[in-house]
C-alpha cells in the first residue's frame, strides 16, 4: 500500500503564509478567494474546469488527471511566483 504523503508545511509556522500567497496568487488569476479560507479555492477551479470536485472523502469519482487539473494550476502558480520572490531577493543580494 502507497504512503500518504504529508500536506503540512515542512517549516512549522508557515501554513498561514503559504494560506497567503494560495489567496494572492489565485485572485489575480481572477478566482474569488474568500478571506480566512484560501483552501476553498479548489472548489472554484474546480467548477471553472468543469470538474465534479466534492467536500473530502468524496472524491473517489475523479480521475487522477481531474484532480490534477485542479491542483495544477494552484500549485503550479504558487510555485513560478516563490521561484520569482527567491530571484528577486538573490539578485538583491549580488554585490
Amino acid at each position: 500500500m502507497a504512503r500518504r504523503r504529508s500536506r503540512s508545511p515542512v517549516v512549522p509556522g508557515a501554513g498561514q503564509g503559504l494560506d497567503r500567497l494560495k489567496a494572492e496568487v489565485m485572485r489575480r488569476q481572477g478566482y474569488n478567494v474568500q478571506e480566512g479560507r484560501p483552501d476553498l479555492v479548489k472548489y472554484e477551479v474546480a467548477r471553472s474546469l468543469g470538474i465534479p470536485l466534492q467536500g473530502a472523502g468524496n472524491n473517489q469519482q475523479l480521475t487522477t488527471e481531474q484532480a490534477g487539473k485542479v491542483g495544477g494550476p494552484i500549485g503550479g502558480s504558487m510555485v513560478r511566483v516563490m521561484i520569482r520572490m527567491a530571484q528577486e531577493h538573490l539578485a538583491k543580494r549580488q554585490p
